[in-house]
């Protein structure tokens, strides 16, 4: 696909901006940071349609879609069919493996856990449910936590030594980044590459989205270098970004209007099938989420007595 692109038909479609950042998704601000740092122009929009959803973010131009869920993801989706790629002369070195381990594994490990265990879910509430009626967010919410729980080993038995292991890692990957980066501009003396875009996108993140009480927001705030990379890179890559944000959208993948853009318009013959995809997907959706309200109520239904007598005791 390079060499024919049409960068003005580029859109990256993410999760609505919050917390001061162009979109509030740890999922989907590395894909953004990676566009900005390779200085491809695009425009973004928003989906709020479906807030669990690992589609997002996906990437369009024309025909052509490149899904989170895919292919290792957006980025590397995008490195392999040639539409930019930061990391062509730098997977060979010896400290790109390394660094993206600690970058991927034991940041990213980290950051789930504050996200959705250490701070109770504030943020994550926030970032995904706030659109939806308060039961299905709940439901939702619950559910993902139950997931993230299963996904990074938690029990009853081990939480505590299993939050011991995840700051432990998360610690002595800041301290290994910090040692690494010392004074230069990118992790790779002067050239942007993905992991910094991933860098950039955790160390964001968890100063501004993270509130103060955050063991690994305070971790982080330990190490100035760091500190002063991040503000470098989001002053000179992403400042002109505050701008305010297009509306939000509501289906997969649809038409998009951005700003100081025209909204594109695409034959129904075109998407037909895409359509009928996703107007599927989103009967299935609203089915759950009935389903999902469902159970909720009839699992919180037999503890709303007790919780009302001891009201009334007081």
């Amino acid at each position: 696909m390079e060499g024919d692109q049409d960068t003005s038909d580029f859109t990256l479609v993410t999760r609505k901006p919050c917390f001061g950042l162009p979109t509030a998704c740890p999922n989907c601000l590395p894909a953004y940071i990676y566009l900005k740092l390779a200085q491809l122009p695009f425009q973004l929009a928003f989906n709020s349609t479906f807030p669990d959803s690992e589609e997002l973010p996906y990437f369009e131009s024309g025909t052509y879609v490149a899904y989170n869920n895919e292919d290792g993801g957006v980025i590397e989706k995008l490195e392999k069919d040639g539409i930019v790629n930061l990391d062509s002369q730098l997977q060979s070195l010896p400290d790109y493996l390394s660094l993206k381990a600690l970058i991927v594994s034991w940041l990213d490990e980290a950051l789930t856990y504050e996200i959705w265990v250490g701070t109770e879910g504030v943020c994550a509430s926030k970032i995904y449910y706030s659109d939806l009626p308060w039961v299905i967010g709940k439901v939702l919410f619950y559910k993902q936590t139950y997931l993230t729980k299963n996904r990074l080993g938690l029990t009853k038995e081990n939480a505590e030594q299993r939050e011991k292991l995840i700051y432990k890692r998360a610690s002595e990957a800041y301290e290994a980044l910090s040692t690494r980066l010392g004074e230069q501009k990118f992790l790779f003396e002067d050239r942007p590459s993905s992991l910094d875009a991933f860098f950039l996108s955790h160390m964001l993140f968890t100063i501004q989205v993270l509130p103060e009480t955050s063991v690994l927001r305070r971790k982080l705030l330990e190490h100035g270098n760091l500190v002063r990379y991040a503000e470098r890179l989001k002053s000179e890559f992403l400042e002109e970004s505050s701008s305010p944000p297009s509306p939000p959208l509501h289906s997969f993948p649809s038409s998009f209007s951005g700003k100081g853009s025209k909204t594109k318009s695409k034959p129904k013959t075109e998407k037909s099938e895409e359509e009928k995809k996703f107007k599927k997907r989103a009967r299935f959706f609203l089915a759950a989420q009935f389903l999902a309200v469902v159970i909720y109520v009839s699992v919180m239904g037999g503890g709303s007595s007790d919780e009302v007598e001891y009201e009334d005791d007081d």
